[in-house]
């Protein structure tokens, strides 16, 4: 009997031992949450085991490498003072999600009454965005045999979107060969980039254009637009061609004529113009001998009463006007 009592005694303390040798443990019923933007979401962090009869609880967000406190000192920081709330003491609802919301939140506890004194726990959220209308750019007009290139894309998606082109509201598939209803295209097709490229289009690509983009939180969808593919006219481009050299040629005959007939020569006067001043009116002019004397002497050369001077232009001009 001596020896079983301390058994006894051993056994009924080692519940006893076992709560004080007990860590803070923490768990999540989902590690890896996905809302839709402008939903709530629960962030999960469930406390499995602890005798700390009142842990310390905080919650942090991690995004680019940057971590910020969301809940501590047992209120709200931030922006979620206003859109968040803690739920079974542990757990962290974020009402209102933006697609800033994206990013690890750590869930602390640290438990001083615990062996193990601090235990943490990441969750992942993720928020979708729904895609936003494409941008598409169509070609409206493309000869045959020409390579035309059809453009589609939207950056407000989260996840990124996937893009998908249809012609007069059918489907386009990726793979030519799949459908008989395009082996006669020659076209390549890039779901992730949004790109259609047609190598060389002929008549019956000509039709209504349309793309969506998608991702896991809905699709958006560009206005139809029209492509037309034509017949290049080698014979109207040649008359047009012939029709222009012969009104270049037309305009060069004109203005050669017109140099010809003078149209164009500059009026220039030659020699000198020689004017004898006015008198002014009321002004009575005296002469001085000497202007006599050479005014007589020039009418004696302009009769021809002297001989033997030499009579040159400037000469008979001199008489002229006098």
């Amino acid at each position: 009997m001596a020896l079983r009592r301390p058994a006894l005694v051993l056994l009924l303390l080692l519940p006893l031992l076992g709560c004080r040798l007990l860590a803070v443990e923490l768990t999540s019923s989902n590690t890896k949450p996905v809302v839709q933007e402008f939903q709530s979401v629960e962030l999960s962090c469930i406390i499995k085991s602890t005798v700390t009869p009142d842990p310390r609880i905080e919650w942090k967000k991690i995004r680019d490498g940057e971590t910020s406190y969301v809940f501590f000192d047992n209120k709200m920081q931030g922006d979620f003072a206003t859109r968040a709330e803690i739920l079974s003491r542990t757990s962290l609802v974020i009402k209102n999600t933006t697609r800033m919301d994206t990013a690890t939140y750590r869930c602390e506890v640290a438990a001083p009454s615990d062996t193990k004194t601090i235990d943490e726990i990441n969750i992942q959220l993720t928020v979708q965005v729904k895609p936003v209308t494409p941008r598409c750019v169509v070609p409206k007009a493309v000869p045959v045999g020409k390579t035309a290139s059809l453009h589609c894309h939207e950056n407000e998606g989260y996840p990124k979107s996937t893009y998908s082109w249809y012609r007069n509201s059918e489907p386009l598939s990726p793979d030519t060969k799949s459908n008989t209803k395009f082996q006669n295209s020659s076209y390549s097709l890039n779901p992730a980039t949004g790109t259609l490229v047609f190598h060389a289009v002929h008549k019956g690509d000509t039709g209504r254009y349309s793309c969506i983009a998608t991702n896991d939180a809905g699709f958006a969808k560009c206005e139809e637009q029209e492509m037309e593919v034509y017949d290049l006219n080698i014979g109207g481009i040649i008359g047009g061609v012939l029709v222009v050299l012969a009104v270049l040629v037309l305009i060069t005959l004109g203005i050669c004529c017109a140099y010809r007939r003078g149209y164009f020569a500059n009026s220039k006067e030659t020699g000198e113009s020689y004017k004898t001043p006015a008198k002014p009116d009321g002004v009575n002019y005296i002469r001085t001998d000497d202007e006599v004397t050479n005014d007589l002497h020039l009418t004696s050369l302009c009769s021809g009463e002297e001989e033997g001077g030499q009579r040159t232009t400037s000469f008979f001009r001199a008489c002229r006007l006098s």
